[in-house]
């Protein structure tokens, strides 16, 4: 699909992660990659700086294959992927996965 804006694109982002356990395994996969490279990078360890790219992408597109039965926005949009990745992160932490659930509901509806 081809999108104009990131506007455009992040009701689609959160249609193709319409599931909760695939924005969970995002979730725990961006933590803990985050935690690895911090970890990392405080013990001077560069190394460490490849674990979140490893581990965020590692344990997303599985989920995407495995629990959604698509494949990841990465693979045609990398750049607004990861600021989607990082806005529903941010939605989820702050207790918004409800609002997620609704705007995947209302793309899918509508383009499904």
């Amino acid at each position: 699909m081809t999108f104009s804006s990131y506007e455009e694109f992040w009701p689609y982002y959160v249609a193709m992660h319409s599931r909760a356990a695939t924005r969970w395994v995002h979730l725990a996969g961006t933590l803990t990659g985050l935690a690895l490279t911090a970890y990392g990078v405080a013990r001077g360890r560069a190394r460490y700086l490849a674990a979140l790219p490893l581990i965020g992408y590692g344990t997303a597109w599985p989920a995407h294959f495995l629990i959604e039965g698509n494949n990841p926005a990465t693979f045609g949009h990398p750049a607004w992927s990861l600021r989607g990745d990082a806005q529903m992160i941010r939605m989820m932490l702050a207790g918004r996965d409800a609002e997620l659930d609704e705007i995947a509901r209302k793309w899918l509806a509508e383009n499904g």
